[in-house]
């Protein structure tokens, strides 16, 4: 009984490592479904678009599918790639993103699109530097949190170093400009660092140093000052500075419970403004209607409950830093578009991952999904090979 037993854990063990994706059925799955969502919606959110730009229906939805396979297969090739190497990348990944940030200022090399330049082209495609930075910072935070972690808690140690990349990064993002992304960052920065245990009062300290900083950049700026009043009461100017707000919430509301059908959307007709990216959710509320919107806030909330699952089971500190801000930065940017499209937070130009059209968000946010399996299927080879260990003793 016992050899049949120890022969069923070693076949386990040979599956678990040829086939990490599978111990993570839970991001997978929910991933791939949200993704195929995605796909589907680009189609039905940008056909009419598509038709006016480039004379066919389906321009979007060509690559978009091409975004997703490309994104898929780098997904299930870093869910083979340890987790740990990511530790000898990370000074690599941060200076990369810096010289990225800085070409695309070029406007020889930098594509400009409603008035900022945020992405590189390459052939065909466009890529947006802002969205690797989160990614390679991230990536940095939890080396750098680990290393440091025996003097966590000094203030020049613990918390300095990583406010000054911050800053730098945050820099040239704002340059671009791109408040949001900074925002996002500057979250992403402080939750690790309260996760990796750097002191309460340190985090606090800047906040005082925030205030004229942010009331520069909403209240001194024209176009950030309408988006905040339109917030505040869209319908005051619905024609105009509140004209996003009230066809999105239009549009969930002429859903009703099971919507309209698939294609079948009025406010994508050239009323609702970016269906297809920012406010592709609003479309999934006209034509799936609440139970469309339920199934995907179900479908993200497994995966970020299933990413603080894979952070807190964790065997080093490392993995749990990177575990916890892959998810932390999903997470926020989940709350933040779909906050914008219901009103409740103030107009933010932010792709919603897996679901809206870009590449770079998809190839991202799928990278992000393949090294948490990775770490979820390392720490489930290790919990295995101690009970091995144990029942050999036995």
């Amino acid at each position: 009984m016992l050899n049949i037993s120890k022969l069923l854990r070693e076949n386990s063990m040979k599956k678990d490592k040829i086939y990490p994706f599978f111990n993570e059925a839970a991001i997978l799955f929910p991933v791939l479904l949200l993704s195929s969502i995605g796909v589907i919606m680009v189609y039905s959110a940008s056909s009419a678009i598509s038709i006016t730009k480039f004379g066919n229906n389906i321009f979007y939805l060509q690559k978009q599918s091409l975004f997703f396979l490309i994104s898929l297969l780098s997904m299930l090739l870093i869910s083979f790639f340890p987790y740990r190497y990511f530790k000898f990348l990370s000074y690599f990944f941060v200076f990369l993103s810096i010289i990225l940030l800085i070409i695309v200022q070029i406007p020889s090399i930098g594509v400009k699109a409603g008035g900022a330049y945020r992405w590189l082209r390459f052939g065909i495609f466009t890529f947006q530097p802002s969205e690797f930075t989160k990614f390679a910072f991230i990536i940095f935070l939890a080396y750098s949190l680990d290393k440091k972690q025996n003097m966590i808690r000094d203030f020049s140690v613990g918390f300095i170093p990583h406010v000054i990349i911050f800053i730098i990064l945050a820099i040239l993002i704002m340059m671009q400009p791109d408040f949001g992304s900074v925002v996002i960052l500057g979250l992403i920065t402080w939750g690790m660092m309260f996760i990796a245990g750097v002191p309460i009062i340190h985090l606090l300290i800047p906040l005082p140093c925030l205030i004229p900083f942010c009331y520069f950049f909403l209240f001194k700026v024209g176009y950030r000052m309408e988006r905040i009043f339109a917030f505040l009461n869209p319908w005051a100017d619905p024609l105009n500075t509140g004209y996003q707000i009230t066809h999105s919430l239009k549009a969930f509301g002429s859903g009703g419970i099971f919507g309209k059908g698939i294609g079948l959307s009025m406010q994508k007709l050239y009323y609702l403004p970016e269906p297809h990216t920012d406010f592709i959710f609003s479309v999934i509320g006209e034509e799936l209607g609440l139970v469309g919107v339920f199934l995907i806030l179900m479908l993200y909330s497994i995966i970020l409950w299933r990413g603080i699952k894979i952070a807190s089971n964790s065997r080093s500190f490392f993995a749990t830093l990177l575990a916890f801000g892959l998810t932390l930065n999903l997470g926020i940017q989940v709350i933040i578009n779909i906050g914008v499209t219901l009103g409740v937070l103030p107009t933010k130009g932010l792709t919603l991952p897996f679901l809206s059209y870009g590449g770079t968000s998809l190839f991202i946010n799928m990278m992000a999904m393949g090294i948490l399996m990775n770490i979820g299927t390392s720490a489930k080879n290790m919990v295995h090979k101690t009970e091995n260990k144990k029942l050999d003793l036995k």
